[in-house]
């Protein structure tokens, strides 16, 4: 089944001081269920607009985006959030664990969202995910006495646990050392296994990256195939193009202007 079509998609804010600033241009792009997509760039490419869309978070301002054949520019933001809600997983960097909550809790509140039984039983639901990436032992404790790793399980978790169809995964070991790294994708992947749902991946990392099937780059705003072999035997951070002076600027507003986007995604 298809869950992501995107034809000529794309996405342009305007400044603080009144300019248009184009961070996506003529995107296409297709995802199915169980597929394995990675998508590598350097700051300021765009990475983050593009996950934004394909986890509706945001709607293109060109082009034509289908979400499991819902049209994204058409359907309102309500139904756009219950959709994400129910069939789409973020996996990010920074974990974006709720403080003073325990690892139960955690997990828990994507459930607080649905309905029926899954509401009824959130806590066992909660509770059987948490134990599946190894947390068992762990379900009472807070954020702030949990590893990296363990953080990041965690939040595995609780991207999973309503399991969503897309699972989007912003630099999900870019806080972890290699091996620990190593074990999130691992753990991320079998369970996407497990469920069928479609995994994309934005990554700086070539190792990481060379574990998907299919392999994308984007470049000053659009997306191109690439050779997964050539980026996996290169250096971590050389995937990357040189830039000119002029990208370098656009560069930096396309980051400051994804930052904002992320904190508006956050509240």
């Amino acid at each position: 089944m298809t869950l992501i079509e995107a034809h000529g998609v794309g996405r342009t804010v305007e400044l603080p001081d009144g300019r248009p600033l184009t961070i996506l241009s003529s995107v296409d792009l297709t995802v199915s269920e169980s597929d394995r997509v990675s998508i590598v760039g350097r700051s300021g490419s765009g990475k983050s607009t593009l996950l934004n869309l394909l986890g509706l978070l945001d709607a293109p301002t060109e082009g034509e985006l289908a979400f499991l054949g819902h049209d994204v520019r058409r359907i309102g933001s309500g139904a756009r959030d219950r959709l994400r809600g129910r069939e789409v997983g973020f996996v990010f960097q920074q974990f974006n664990l709720l403080p003073g909550r325990t690892a139960l809790e955690n997990v828990q509140t994507p459930l607080l969202y649905s309905g029926g039984r899954e509401f009824w039983r959130r806590e066992r639901i909660a509770r059987e995910m948490l134990e599946r990436v190894g947390l068992g032992e762990r379900l009472t404790t807070k954020p702030e006495r949990l590893s990296g790793g363990e953080q990041q399980r965690v939040a595995i978790a609780r991207a999973l646990v309503r399991r969503p169809r897309l699972i989007l995964a912003d630099e999900p070991t870019g806080a972890l050392d290699l091996e620990t790294g190593a074990e999130v994708m691992a753990l991320i992947e079998s369970v996407a296994a497990e469920t069928g749902a479609a995994l994309v991946t934005i990554t700086h990392d070539p190792a990481i990256a060379a574990r998907s099937n299919r392999h994308l780059r984007l470049v000053s705003g659009r997306l191109q195939a690439t050779d997964a072999a050539a980026d996996a035997s290169a250096p971590v951070g050389s995937l990357h193009p040189p830039a000119t002076p002029d990208a370098d600027a656009d560069a930096e507003a396309i980051a400051i202007a994804e930052a904002d986007a992320d904190v508006e995604a956050v509240a």
